[in-house]
């Protein structure tokens, strides 16, 4: 083998060597144990939220819940079905996704996040009510296509009907 050949392998084996350790080091700063979740005391909320913690009830649970429009007839609770009018955007006032949507509340499997059982439970129908769901009750520390690890969701939520 010759001085060039060896030197070319030696350099392929270092780039090699180099990539995998770039990749993997690159891969354990997105490692979920080391996201930092965001606190919603802490942030700033975009403007265009209208979010004003001091305005809204905490509840136990973390979750921040403000009635917007009071809704009629009886609230919601488990097991009963919920069609909703959603908008989702991050603290940052970046929309995230919107639509109408079904679910059951506090089904078993869960059918949607912690955060929403705990804000929707007792609302009524024809309501609309403003959600801030820490991390923990929502997406966590793994995110989502189009949600950061850690992230802080705001949703405005109009509760159409209850079946």
């Amino acid at each position: 083998m010759s001085a060039s050949s060896s030197r070319s392998r030696l350099g392929r084996g270092m780039v090699t060597a180099w990539v995998v350790t770039t990749v993997g080091l690159a891969a354990c700063g997105s490692d979920p144990a080391t996201v930092e979740p965001e606190v919603i005391e802490e942030v700033t909320f975009d403007p265009s939220l209208s979010v004003d913690l001091a305005a809204m009830t905490k509840l136990p649970e973390g979750v921040y819940i403000q009635d917007r429009v009071a809704g009629t007839g009886p609230g919601l609770v488990a097991g009963d079905v919920a069609w909703v009018y959603y908008e989702l955007w991050l603290h940052t006032g970046t929309p995230v996704a919107n639509g109408l949507f079904n679910f059951e509340l506090q089904r078993t499997p869960p059918a949607v996040i912690d955060g929403w059982d705990i804000g929707l439970e007792g609302m009524a129908a024809g309501g609309t009510r403003l959600l801030v769901i820490p991390p923990e009750r929502g997406y966590g520390t793994t995110g989502r296509p189009g949600i950061p690890a850690g992230s802080i969701l705001v949703f405005e939520v109009e509760l159409d009907s209850i079946t």
